[in-house]
């Protein structure tokens, strides 16, 4: 026998996807280089030497993927707009194929059942205007607004859900401090500038949205890490402290109280960004959703970030499971900060699937994986926090990033020499929790 924990009625199960992660077509129907294009393209940058031109070709392919969404049941599916696609230079002149293609794929989403949520900003900004100075230049917040509008005005009138960004500590820190992203700078000064220019940018985009639907549902999506100790001292905490407040903190501060935090503000010295007037006002526009993108946290110990942690499972991105610590960071973001309404819009896990003799992929500890942080989630909820609907990551295997395609995070399997999509036994098994509303905590005889 079976318990099964539910969830509410309205709760929305879905998954996410990435437009240069998966649309291919890199170069198709008037679509404009972005600095993952051109990343992509300078030998050395990807393992293996990949890049995202064909990538899971769902650009010709979205109305087989969409299927494949309703057969799993989804009832929500989070992607990308690629702003190049629809402005190839990041401002002035719209490319009408680019603007074809989403208005296809909304309107099938919803002839489906499926609820649209968009994300503006997914990576791949115009190289364009990467060289012009992209995000360390001012001039690309008001562009993004633009695009926004644009894009408000062509599918506002289906899609109700609206995040600005993904992750923008990653564009700021993998991309401009790292340069393990695109566009592959090393320069802290300028990652925190890029940082500041995203929060800028954000504000811009909501109150250009709410000018043309002021119904419409506005918010953002950050990835979060919590910090942990393994030691409870008072040393140790204030370091981990510290990893949340110079990450994390330095976007849910000024999107939730108008304000960088004071000890991450004075660590960052001379290298904190320039901010005008009137830039935390518009960096904390009402919102009406916080997207959280969650995969595993940091462990601190002897004031260092500790890898591999003493008895703890990994995932094939070297990131250990610890389900928990997605319930504590939930509850936390509800006493801490005042968050409107959350959905995950990103978690899952990328493990070595391959194709077995049976035609099958059997991913048992994908499935473990996501029940144990289904069954947190609902926790937390329980705990109080508005959790209104969980988008897997990722529909699909697909391109990633730095890592080309060595890493599969997918409820569907593809193979890459023909793009055959397999729905994997981690993907039955999520029809099954969506088709019941809820998951079995344990069976017994």
């Amino acid at each position: 026998m079976a318990e099964l924990m539910t969830f509410p009625s309205a709760f929305l199960w879905g998954a996410a996807t990435a437009a240069y992660q998966i649309e291919g077509a890199w170069n198709e129907d008037g679509k404009g280089e972005s600095i993952w294009d051109r990343f992509c393209h300078t030998p050395g940058k990807i393992r293996d030497g990949n890049t995202g031109d064909v990538a899971c070709e769902h650009y010709h392919r979205c109305h087989d993927d969409i299927a494949l969404m309703r057969q799993l049941g989804l009832k929500a599916y989070r992607f990308s707009i690629s702003w190049p696609r629809v402005i190839p230079g990041g401002c002035g002149a719209v490319n009408p194929a680019g603007l074809d293609f989403y208005d296809r794929l909304v309107d099938e989403l919803l002839a489906a059942n499926i609820q649209p949520f968009v994300t503006l900003y997914h990576w791949d900004l115009p190289q364009a205007l990467q060289d012009r100075g992209g995000w360390g230049s001012r001039d690309a917040c008001g562009y993004f607004a633009d695009y926004a509008a644009l894009m408000v005005r062509r599918l506002g009138d289906r899609v109700r859900h609206w995040a600005a960004f993904n992750e923008p500590a990653v564009t700021a820190f993998a991309g401009h401090r790292n340069g393990e992203h695109a566009p592959g700078l090393q320069d802290e000064k300028l990652t925190l500038q890029v940082a500041h220019h995203l929060l800028v940018a954000h504000g811009l985009a909501v109150q250009a949205m709410r000018g043309i639907d002021p119904q419409l549902n506005a918010g953002i999506v950050l990835d979060l890490w919590p910090a942990e100790v393994m030691t409870d001292s008072e040393e140790e905490r204030a370091f981990a402290e510290m990893i949340w407040q110079t990450s994390a903190g330095w976007f849910l501060g000024p999107l939730f109280r108008a304000g960088y935090p004071p000890t991450a503000w004075q660590r960052y010295g001379d290298k904190a960004p320039d901010v005008h007037p009137g830039d935390m006002a518009l960096a904390s526009q009402r919102l009406d959703f916080l997207g959280v993108n969650s995969y595993s946290r940091h462990v601190v110990k002897n004031g260092e970030i500790i890898r591999p942690v003493p008895g703890s499972e990994y995932t094939e991105m070297d990131w250990e499971i610890c389900a928990p610590a997605f319930r504590r960071l939930l509850v936390r973001l509800k006493h801490e900060y005042p968050v409107p309404p959350i959905y995950i819009t990103e978690n899952g896990a990328a493990f070595r699937d391959e194709v077995s003799p049976d035609g099958s992929v059997h991913d048992p500890r994908r499935i473990a994986y996501l029940r144990d942080h289904f069954t947190q989630a609902r926790l937390a909820m329980n705990d109080g926090v508005d959790l209104r609907g969980y988008f897997v990551w990722s529909l699909l295997d697909n391109f990633e990033w730095s890592n080309g395609y060595s890493k599969r995070f997918g409820l569907i399997f593809v193979d890459y020499a023909t793009r055959q999509r397999t729905v994997k036994d981690s993907g039955q098994w999520y029809a099954q929790v969506i088709a019941r509303n809820g998951i079995d905590l344990f069976t017994t005889e």
